[in-house]
């Protein structure tokens, strides 16, 4: 299974690929997401350390069934070769109804088929007061017209 776009990388690729993941995170299904990574993805999230698609897919289930109308932004740091360098920001509350927003970085490693084979990610979250979201745009995709990161001075 091909996944364009394919390594190596060009600033404008490395763009398109941080966005399609951006776009498949945001539709909180597990199922689909999963289907970006290698059956042997080896994954780092925060201190848990998770190997392969189907465990890929019960994290991701895990996480958006606790981390409730989560919405998230992806922005490119750098890219080389196979490999992507990302920062986010995603917002969520949880089913007390508390808001959260979490921080990260996030390295990825791409096979020549364009399948991410390694996630490292590095997260940090604070609480939030509802009134303090930026990220309120209805479920699903971003809009284009949204304000990314930077735009939003984070």
């Amino acid at each position: 299974m091909s996944r364009p776009p394919l390594p190596p990388f060009t600033e404008e690729t490395a763009k398109q690929k941080v966005r399609m993941a951006e776009d498949a995170w945001n539709s909180r299904n597990p199922a689909k997401v999963a289907l970006a990574y290698t059956l042997e993805s080896q994954w780092r999230n925060r201190a848990e350390f998770i190997n392969g698609r189907e465990n890929i897919a019960a994290f991701l289930t895990r996480k958006w069934d606790k981390e409730l109308s989560y919405r998230l932004i992806k922005e490119l740091w750098t890219y080389g070769g196979n490999r992507i360098a990302v920062r986010f920001a995603y917002e969520y509350h949880d089913d007390s109804g508390n808001w959260f927003r979490a921080y990260g970085n996030e390295n990825w490693e791409f096979d020549d088929d364009g399948l991410m084979r390694r996630r490292i990610a590095s997260i940090n979250e604070h609480p939030i007061a509802e009134a303090d979201r930026k990220f309120t745009w209805t479920l699903g995709r971003r809009p284009d017209d949204h304000p990314g990161l930077s735009d939003l001075g984070f």
